[in-house]
C-alpha cells in the first residue's frame, strides 16, 4: 500500500477541473452551447472511468493522510457510477429538446454529482464521506428542481432539499457522537477504537450514520421523499436518482460498516435485516395501487434496495458479492425501463400513466417486447437476469443462516410480480391507444442493449460475477 498524495485522487481531480471548465464554457457560450456541453461532459465521464479503471493502481492506495482510498471496491463502483451517469445524459439529450428545457447547467451538474459520488465511493474517514455526500446532495437538489416551468418539478426539488437537509444533519450529528467516544475520524481508527467494547455513545451515532445513509438508497423507514421526487423530477432526472447515488451510498454503507465497526457487526446487522424487511415488504405492496409509471418504478427501486440489504446482512464475500452482482443487474434493468419511459411520447406530449402503454404491442412490437422483458426480470422470472439477481442474494443468506429474511424475500418478489405483470398485461391485451412518436437512435441503442445483457445475463454471468469478485476480494 503506497501513499502518494494525488496519485488515488486523480480521477477526481480530473473531474473536478473538467467540470469547471465546462461551465466556464457554457457561461461564455450562453445558450448555443447545451449540445457542446453535453458531449464534452461525457467526454470527461469517459475520461474519468478511463484513469479509474486503467490509471488508479493496484491493490489499496491511500491518498490526504488515509483520508482517501482506492481500492477494487473504489473502482468497480466509481466505474459503475460514472456509467449511470453517462446513460443519464445519453438518455436526457432529445428530452430536454422536446420540454424546451435545454441548459448547460443540466450536465455540468450531473458531473459535479458524479463527483461528489466517486468521492463518497473512496472515502476512509467521516469527514470526506461528509464532503462527498453534500456536493453530491447540492447538485441532485438542483436537478430535481430543473424543470422551472413545471409546479411538480418545484415541490420535489424543495421536498428533496428538506428531507435531504435534514438526513444530512442525522448523519453529521452520528458523525460527531462517534468522533467524541472513538476520538478519531478515520475508519480503521474507530475500528481499532472500539475493539475493546462499543461505548453506548458510538452505537448511537452509528444507528444515527445509518439512518442518514439509509435516506440516500431509500430504504423505509427513510423512503417518504422517493415517490414524490422520483414522479415530479424530468424523468431522466428520475432515471439518474434512480441508479447513480444509490450505487455510491451502497458503496459507502458497505465501507462504514465493515471498514469502522466490523466489531459492531451484531448491532449493525439486526438495523440491516429490519430495513431489508420493511423495503422489501413496502416496496411490493405500495407499488399495487400505482398509476404513475415514476412513482411505481421509485417503490420498484425501494424494493430492490431491500434486496441489496440482504447481502449487506447476510456478509462475507458471498453476501457482498451478491450485493454488488444485484446493483449492476439493477443498473442495466432501471437504465433500460426509463429509457422505454423517456421513449414513450404522443403528440409530443410524455406519458406517465400506466393506461398510456395500452395496446403499445399492437403499434411497436420491439418497444412492447423490450418492456416486457425487463419488466418479467425486475420481477425476478427466470431465467432473466433480475432472477440470478435475486439467486444471489437469497442464497447468500441462506448460507449465513438467515432463512427467515431469504423466505420473505422470495414471497415479496411473489407479490411484486402483481404490478410488474400488469404493465405486460395492459401493453399486450388491452384496448390499443393512438401510436406513440418514432424515439431518437440513442434511446433505441439503450433499450436494445438492457434488453440483450437481461435475455443473455444466463448464458454468460461470467464478466459480472468476476467485476463483482474482484471488488470484494480485495476489500475483504
Amino acid at each position: 500500500m503506497h501513499n502518494d498524495l494525488f496519485f488515488a485522487a486523480r480521477p477526481e481531480i480530473a473531474l473536478g477541473l473538467m467540470a469547471l471548465a465546462l461551465l466556464m464554457i457554457g457561461v461564455f457560450r450562453k445558450d448555443k452551447s447545451a449540445d457542446l456541453i453535453n458531449s464534452l461532459s461525457l467526454l470527461a465521464l469517459g475520461v474519468a472511468a478511463f484513469m479509474v479503471i486503467f490509471m488508479s493502481g493496484e491493490g489499496k492506495v491511500s491518498a490526504f493522510n488515509g483520508a482517501f482510498v482506492t481500492d477494487g471496491l473504489a473502482r468497480v463502483m466509481k466505474a459503475l457510477a460514472l456509467f449511470a451517469s453517462a446513460l443519464a445524459i445519453i438518455m436526457s439529450v432529445h428530452f430536454m429538446k422536446w420540454e424546451k428545457m435545454e441548459r448547460f447547467e443540466y450536465p455540468v451538474l450531473i458531473v459535479l454529482a458524479t463527483l461528489g459520488m466517486m468521492t463518497m465511493i473512496s472515502a476512509a474517514g467521516l469527514i470526506a464521506l461528509y464532503l462527498g455526500l453534500e456536493l453530491q446532495a447540492l447538485a441532485l437538489y438542483v436537478l430535481a428542481a430543473m424543470n422551472r416551468d413545471s409546479t411538480r418539478s418545484a415541490e420535489a426539488g424543495l421536498k428533496y432539499f428538506v428531507l435531504g437537509a435534514l438526513s444530512s444533519g442525522l448523519l453529521l450529528y452520528g458523525a460527531s457522537l462517534v468522533y467524541g467516544f472513538a476520538g478519531t475520524v478515520s475508519f480503521a481508527g474507530i475500528a481499532t477504537a472500539i475493539k475493546g467494547g462499543m461505548h453506548v455513545g458510538v452505537t448511537i451515532g452509528l444507528v444515527f450514520i445509518l439512518a442518514g445513509l439509509a435516506f440516500k438508497i431509500s430504504s423505509v423507514p427513510f423512503h417518504m421523499w422517493t415517490p414524490d421526487v422520483y414522479e415530479g423530477a424530468p424523468t431522466p432526472v428520475t432515471a439518474f436518482f434512480a441508479a447513480a447515488p444509490k450505487i455510491a451510498a451502497m458503496a459507502v454503507i458497505i465501507r462504514v460498516l465493515y471498514e469502522a465497526f466490523p466489531a459492531a457487526s451484531d448491532q449493525w446487522r439486526q438495523v440491516l435485516i429490519f430495513m431489508s424487511i420493511a423495503s422489501m415488504a413496502l416496496g411490493a405492496f405500495a407499488g399495487i395501487a400505482q398509476q404513475n409509471i415514476k412513482r411505481l418504478m421509485a417503490y420498484s427501486s425501494i424494493g430492490h434496495m431491500g434486496y441489496v440489504l440482504i447481502g449487506l446482512a447476510a456478509g462475507g464475500q458471498m453476501g457482498l458479492r451478491g450485493a454488488i452482482i444485484y446493483l449492476v443487474i439493477y443498473l442495466v434493468m432501471t437504465a433500460g425501463v426509463f429509457a422505454c419511459i423517456i421513449a414513450m411520447r404522443r403528440d409530443g406530449r410524455a406519458i406517465e400513466t400506466i393506461e398510456d402503454f395500452s395496446g403499445l404491442a399492437r403499434h411497436n412490437k420491439g418497444l412492447a417486447f423490450a418492456l416486457a422483458m425487463l419488466m418479467f426480470s425486475l420481477a425476478g422470472i427466470p431465467p432473466l437476469a433480475g432472477f440470478f439477481a435475486k439467486y444471489f442474494v437469497l442464497l447468500a443468506a441462506i448460507k449465513a443462516g438467515m432463512l427467515t429474511l431469504a423466505i420473505i424475500g422470495v414471497l415479496a418478489s411473489v407479490v411484486s410480480a402483481v404490478y410488474y405483470l400488469r404493465i405486460v398485461k395492459v401493453m399486450y391485451f388491452d384496448e390499443p391507444r393512438d401510436a406513440v412518436s418514432p424515439m431518437p437512435m440513442e434511446l433505441k441503442l439503450i433499450i436494445a442493449l438492457a434488453t440483450i445483457f437481461v435475455l443473455g445475463f444466463a448464458a454468460w454471468p461470467g464478466p459480472v460475477v468476476t467485476l463483482a469478485q474482484s471488488a470484494i476480494v480485495a476489500f475483504l
